[in-house]
């Protein structure tokens, strides 16, 4: 009796494994995009988190001076002029009796983020405004 051998293939042929890599390639580059914008979204959150630690500083400053203040280390802070993740450049203008403007301008990477490079707080007699609001 004889007995055919029967060889059985083992591992993958070339063009199953290229089949594999070209859906590996399509699902990155679809992802990739969202992966970048996510991140540039995230990091927006560190202007926003400077702008309201400059936020609460400058109404603990307006309590006991007659005006608000555009000097970072007057806000009691010890603020520096960049964000704590460093994305951003700090900086309080228009200050005065009634209101100040906080604006958070990007730099470094988060320049990519083209509609929101710079973010801003203005407060005032009328309330407060925040700008761009699709930056918020």
């Amino acid at each position: 009796m004889e007995f055919a051998m029967q060889i059985r293939q083992q591992g993958f042929t070339l063009i199953e494994l290229l089949i594999v890599v070209a859906i590996i390639g399509i699902l990155a580059s679809v992802a990739y995009p969202s992966y970048q914008n996510y991140g540039m979204e995230s990091r927006r959150a560190d202007a926003h988190v400077s702008i309201l630690k400059i936020q609460l500083a400058q109404e603990n400053w307006r309590v006991s001076h007659s005006s608000y203040t555009d000097n970072m280390t007057n806000v009691g802070l010890n603020l520096n002029t960049t964000s704590d993740e460093g994305f951003y450049d700090l900086k309080i203008t228009d200050s005065g009796k009634t209101g100040y403007k906080i604006t958070a301008t990007a730099k470094g990477v988060q320049l990519n983020d083209t509609g929101c490079t710079s973010i801003v707080l203005t407060k005032n007699t009328t309330g407060e405004a925040k700008s761009p609001p699709a930056c918020w």
